[in-house]
């Protein structure tokens, strides 16, 4: 498997990491997905790719170093993906170590992600993979009335 942290402009966005990230965010668009990470890029958003031996895309994952009064520095991974058809081969164990990496070499203190309560089988892999629960997180959708 080899990883790589994919620049702003790197065409394998479109065509390679975005099919997977699509696989847990259905909603993102090629335009959606190019302005968010426009906008995001400024704010530390990167992409890193996972791929299998033959070249294939099998994981995403969507990551930023951020600075903050509760834990000093994390790394907070946005988006953690593998594809369907690559799950339970090791994907997410290693992308998951490339950002640990990143994390340390960055004087980072926590790996932090969110993952909605629905989600359970992710749930069973973070813990498997050592991470803690420690908050509950609280959002309040501010979605235009009509």
């Amino acid at each position: 498997m080899k990883i790589i942290d994919l620049e702003p402009g790197d065409p394998r966005l479109d065509t390679e990491l975005l099919p997977v990230l699509r696989e847990l965010r259905p909603h993102l668009t090629p335009e959606l997905f190019h302005e968010v990470y426009e906008r995001g890029h400024v704010q530390g958003l990167r992409f890193t790719a996972a791929y299998a031996d033959d070249g294939t895309c099998v994981g995403a994952a969507g990551w930023r170093i951020v600075d903050n009064t509760s834990t000093l520095r994390q790394l907070y991974v946005d988006d953690l993906v593998t594809s369907e058809s690559a799950r339970s081969t090791g994907v997410g164990h290693q992308l998951l170590a490339h950002l640990e990496a990143h994390a340390r070499d960055a004087g980072c203190y926590e790996l932090d992600l969110d993952s909605g309560t629905h989600r359970t089988d992710a749930h069973r892999f973070y813990l498997r993979e050592r991470l803690d629960i420690v908050a509950f997180h609280f959002a309040k959708s501010l979605k235009p009335e009509a």
